[in-house]
């Protein structure tokens, strides 16, 4: 059973960071593509990033780049998420993502299976 475990949320103040984490399991995890996805208050899910098996290309919207860093520790099962210069409008609730088959839309929140998610609130 594909589990996905996300912490490493929390309040921060803009301009602060923050390093989100998944833990996964179930899987043969360096074998597979990895993202993180987004919901903001009253919207609707958000792709951020995404990361290949073998760690040679990396995506994110636009809106994030330059400021957000994905990542993945094969040795650990995990991939991460290092939110810095935060903004108010990235406050959101945080989902690890596991694509559910090899062939895929990067952005298609569909085609994939998400974790529970983590908080991050940014305000002053």
């Amino acid at each position: 059973e594909v589990q996905l475990v996300e912490s490493g949320g929390g309040l921060v103040q803009p301009g602060g960071s923050l390093r989100l984490s998944c833990a996964a399991s179930g899987f043969t995890f360096n074998t597979w593509n990895m993202a993180w996805f987004r919901q903001a208050p009253g919207k609707g899910l958000e792709w951020v990033s995404h990361i290949n098996s073998g760690d040679t290309t990396r995506y994110y919207v636009e809106s994030v780049r330059g400021r957000f860093t994905i990542s993945r520790d094969d040795a650990k099962n995990t991939v991460y998420l290092q939110l810095n210069s935060l903004k108010t409008e990235d406050t959101a609730m945080y989902y690890c993502a596991k694509p559910r088959a090899r062939s895929y839309s990067v952005d298609d929140v569909g085609a994939y299976q998400l974790g529970q998610g983590t908080q991050v609130t940014v305000s002053a």
